[in-house]
């Protein structure tokens, strides 16, 4: 695929909330993991008196919830995403706090001076990047020095890759992005940073009800090939594998913490 064409596909798939909002309800239900990988991202931060905080890829801003002392913290927070729809639900989802400024911004062009920030985020967002040199470079250069830069992703080893074993017999095959993963952004980020820790998040998914599974996969462009059948076989095929009445998923999640 190619850039352009996967850049329209994002834009189409994060154009409001909806099919992000069905994909983070099933971990809301389903994780084992019962302290969620939001407040895990979170609890991670080290965001200290009178920062300068930018979130590229902000999606929902629903991380930032319930954090209003933290907000307090800072001197500056700017949430951005390169979706309309995405800024809007963010500003609903924070109505009140103050100290936020919203912008629409992409990541391969940051409209702001060298060195304008402490802390710069991306998460769950960097394998959607069509320039990933662009992308880091344009972070590196916002950051202060010592300045952290915090990413989460997923790994090759989880939700997708089990899908695709399960549909491999109907041609489905994992098409999700690998330009950024657990796997190899260790070694893409230490071409732009000092240092990188990876640190990983042990969870996984206890489905009981397949329904809510067979809307997250609908929710995936990634999974466009299942997409095709009809739900009542998707669910079907899904139901073959639970073990007593739970479909155990695997999930392979965490963040690299750069410091420039």
């Amino acid at each position: 695929m190619n850039n352009i064409n996967n850049t329209d596909s994002v834009k189409k798939q994060y154009a409001n909330a909806g099919s992000l909002s069905a994909r983070m309800s099933i971990h809301d239900k389903y994780s084992t993991n019962k302290l969620g990988f939001r407040n895990w991202i979170f609890a991670n931060y080290k965001i200290e008196e009178g920062m300068r905080v930018l979130e590229l890829g902000c999606g929902t801003g629903d991380i930032w919830k319930g954090r209003q002392e933290t907000v307090n913290r800072v001197s500056d927070l700017i949430l951005s995403d390169f979706s309309e729809g995405m800024l809007a639900s963010a500003k609903a989802m924070l109505d009140g706090y103050e100290n936020i400024r919203y912008e629409l911004i992409d990541i391969q062009s940051i409209p702001y001076e060298d060195e304008a920030f402490d802390i710069v985020i991306a998460n769950m967002m960097l394998y959607h990047v069509p320039d990933m040199d662009k992308a880091l470079s344009e972070v590196c250069r916002v950051l202060k020095q010592g300045g952290k830069f915090y990413s989460a992703t997923y790994g090759e080893h989880g939700i997708m890759e089990y899908l695709a074993k399960i549909f491999a017999p109907y041609g489905v095959r994992d098409d999700s992005s690998k330009s950024f993963t657990l796997q190899n952004g260790e070694q893409i980020l230490k071409r732009y940073f000092n240092s990188v820790e990876k640190l990983l998040y042990i969870d996984s998914l206890a489905v009981t009800n397949i329904d809510d599974m067979v809307e997250y996969i609908a929710s995936m462009s990634s999974m466009a090939a299942i997409g095709g059948m009809p739900k009542s076989r998707v669910k079907e095929i899904l139901c073959e594998n639970m073990t007593g009445g739970v479909l155990n998923v695997p999930k392979e999640y965490g963040m690299f913490v750069s410091a420039k």
